[in-house]
């Protein structure tokens, strides 16, 4: 059933839904319930660790002898979610002696890597799921039980999804710390970013990351040379900044456009246009530092974008400009970090110039 629970965000009014761990739950419970009874049911109920209870609707169920299936379909309420839609499939057996095991089927991703929820070669299934599974389906019976969690299309929605940056393949994960799906939640994003900084720290060492915004820099980088893992980091530098720092990366490299690093070099951490503009007036600072005429800090303040803001300091005479910004921001990163001999480097491209803008 739809969740009738709504955030503000942005200053929206934006539907929130349950997440895989809930559907899991509720096709184990649900499953477990018919078996327990013999009868089909339509509906169950779970509590979540958000203390919201949720009323599933149950899909496709069905007994034959000693097992029970059904399915939960995902609804990720307003969130852009990949998963939503998806079915998320439970089939469960009793057993003599009172344990109850889980395991991930067809659709749900195996761990590759060490460093996450589980070991290598076991079921995407995170610990919180597990013990919403394991806590419902005891409120059943005190029956042992047999639970396979599967989803037809996980294999294939899996590829839209972070998993295989994070060490996970061949499905999606069963996951949600609270069960609920709060749309544009900036804490799964970073802790996805978290997630892949260990994985580069367990696979390649600590001497150098590249943190790139988005797919342009990590393509850029790989025209450079640049061989080190890299992390897609959006508009979250400073979090990722830290946790680099404090995983004990000896050096970091950070490749960014132009519009995005002039906040940067200026000490914006979060470089969403919600959270700060700022690229007019880093220009301005690092002309009014070279000393460019007033004329030329007109033109550029009068400008919408900060491409256009470049060229016309390359046009005049001050492209040199870029290079001013890039030490600007290393400078910024180390006092963020409070430690002035942390090795940074910065690179700033133009969509236009690339990075061979002077």
């Amino acid at each position: 059933m739809t969740l009738d629970l709504y955030i503000i965000k942005e200053g929206k009014h934006l539907r929130c839904g349950y997440t895989t761990g809930s559907c899991a739950t509720g096709a184990a419970k649900a499953a477990a319930t018919m078996l327990d009874t013999g009868k089909i049911i339509k509906y169950i109920e779970i509590d979540t660790p958000a203390n919201i209870r949720l009323k599933l609707e149950v899909n496709n169920p069905s007994i034959e002898g000693n097992r029970a299936t059904c399915s939960i379909i995902k609804d990720a309420g307003d969130d852009p979610d990949n998963t939503d839609g998806i079915e998320i499939y439970a089939t469960v057996s009793k057993r003599d002696d009172g344990q109850i095991f889980i395991e991930g089927g067809r659709g749900i991703g195996r761990i590759k890597r060490k460093g996450l929820f589980g070991e290598i070669g076991e079921a995407a299934i995170n610990p919180v799921p597990r013990e919403m599974i394991q806590k419902e389906v005891k409120e059943v019976s005190n029956s042992g039980y047999d639970i396979l969690i599967f989803a037809p299309q996980g294999e294939e929605i899996g590829k839209k999804t972070f998993n295989k940056n994070i060490g996970i393949e061949g499905g999606i994960s069963i996951i949600g710390t609270k069960g609920i799906v709060y749309p544009m939640s900036e804490e799964a994003l970073v802790k996805t970013i978290y997630m892949e900084v260990d994985m580069l720290a367990e696979s390649q060492g600590k001497d150098n990351i590249i943190l790139v915004p988005g797919n342009y820099g990590e393509k850029l980088s790989e025209e450079l040379g640049l061989k080190e893992g890299k992390v897609k980091i959006s508009n979250f530098i400073g979090d990722s900044l830290l946790y680099v720092y404090n995983k004990g990366f000896k050096s970091v490299t950070l490749i960014g456009h132009i519009g995005k690093f002039a906040k940067l070099s200026i000490g914006v951490f979060n470089t969403h246009s919600k959270i700060c503009d700022g690229r007019m007036e880093a220009f301005i600072y690092y002309l009014a530092l070279m000393g460019a005429p007033m004329e030329l800090l007109n033109r550029v303040n009068d400008t919408i974008t900060a491409e256009e803001g470049l060229n016309i300091c390359i046009d005049s005479g001050y492209g040199e400009v870029i290079r001013h910004m890039e030490k600007g921001a290393e400078d910024r990163i180390r006092k963020y970090l409070k430690d002035e001999n942390y090795k940074v480097k910065v690179i700033i491209y133009s969509m236009e110039k690339g990075v061979n803008i002077c």
